[in-house]
């Protein structure tokens, strides 16, 4: 009979206690092996000294660690780190690591692809082709973590995680819940749960269920200030529309880790950057208060969406409006497109 070999980034802490358990041994034993696997990067079972010989020997044949593959690694000036991971059967994703100076973030894909269809989204634009495991999702800061130099010991690397790469995380719920019981694992990662943030388009039933499970800090993809034009940019608001949408964010903040919600908001020249479209969005309660972030999105093909190259006029007049502070948070934006509303 075939031994079936798991892999042990597939499992947070109470599921790989359950495994341990079902192999017979004892259930600290999951302690032990998810620090040596996520604190310290081990890729050796016998890197593991504080773990019996017997049972090193034993996880040897029975167990492996295996991360997703890069196959590009690319740096640009600023330091920003991007990999491209070879998923199986032809499918990629990515990764990103934004270097700033008081911090390290990582972007982290959910799903090879993307079935909300976004109009301006060039993932969307490549269809859905499948969820990631677990493995495959925290693997990726698992291997970041490695490939950045972080030993466990020292400082931290990666202090930020945003679940805001190629995918809608809330539509893999169960396993991007065990990434992110990993990454706030004090025996895994430790991050806190202000620093970990959970990107979606508006998965309403998914948001409620976030929030009762593993409530981090939550990031909306808003992109509309009403429903009829979200309905042609993000699709998924025909099924749940803004004002079901504002519920569940109302909700989520019951329990959420910090008190306000990030809203993302890619402006789109000459589409959703009027001032009327700020006048609505400030009637939803929505106020840029802190900064424009976002990187440069390219041309879609096909889509008569495109963003500004630069923030024009009619934008810094949306922007100064929700501010209620002429300039002050415009001035930024030279270089980014998207805006965050708190």
């Amino acid at each position: 009979m075939e031994l079936h070999v798991v892999n042990l980034l597939d499992f947070d802490a109470a599921a790989l206690t359950d495994w341990f358990v079902q192999q017979g041994e004892k259930p600290f034993r999951a302690k032990q092996v998810l620090r040596w696997v996520h604190r310290f990067g081990a890729t050796d079972f016998d890197q593991m000294t504080d773990v019996a010989k017997s049972l090193r020997a034993k996880l040897a044949t029975t167990a492996c660690i295996t991360p997703p593959v890069p196959v590009r690694d690319s740096i640009s000036t600023d330091g920003t780190r991007k990999w491209l991971l070879d998923v199986g059967n032809a499918n990629a994703v990515e990764t990103v690591f934004i270097p700033e100076t008081n911090r390290g973030t990582l972007c982290i894909s959910s799903q090879a692809g993307c079935a909300l269809d976004c109009a301006f989204c060039s993932t969307g634009k490549q269809g859905f082709n499948r969820n990631l495991s677990a493995a495959e999702i925290i693997g990726q800061l698992w291997l970041a973590n490695r490939m950045l130099g972080a030993n466990g010991d020292g400082e931290r690397v990666i202090s930020n995680v945003v679940m805001m790469g190629m995918g809608e995380p809330l539509a893999n719920f169960d396993n991007v819940v065990s990434a992110l019981n990993l990454m706030l694992d004090d025996n895994a990662y430790g991050l806190s749960r202000r620093r970990v943030t959970v990107s979606t388009s508006g998965i309403v039933p998914a948001m409620d269920r976030l929030r009762d499970a593993c409530p981090t800090a939550l990031a909306v993809s808003l992109h509309a200030s009403n429903d009829a034009l979200r309905d042609k940019l993000v699709p998924i608001n025909q099924k749940y529309p803004l004002r079901e949408l504002m519920a569940a964010c109302r909700r989520y903040l019951e329990r959420a880790p910090r008190d306000f919600i990030t809203f993302e908001y890619v402006m789109l020249d000459g589409v959703n950057d009027s001032d009327a479209h700020a006048r609505e969005l400030r009637q939803a309660g929505l106020a840029a208060t802190r900064r424009l972030v976002g990187e440069r999105l390219q041309w879609i093909e096909g889509s008569h969406l495109f963003p500004m190259e630069k923030p024009g006029e009619a934008a810094r007049r949306v922007l100064e409006m929700l501010a209620g502070m002429p300039g002050r948070h415009a001035a930024a934006a030279d270089a980014h497109l998207g805006s965050v509303f708190q």
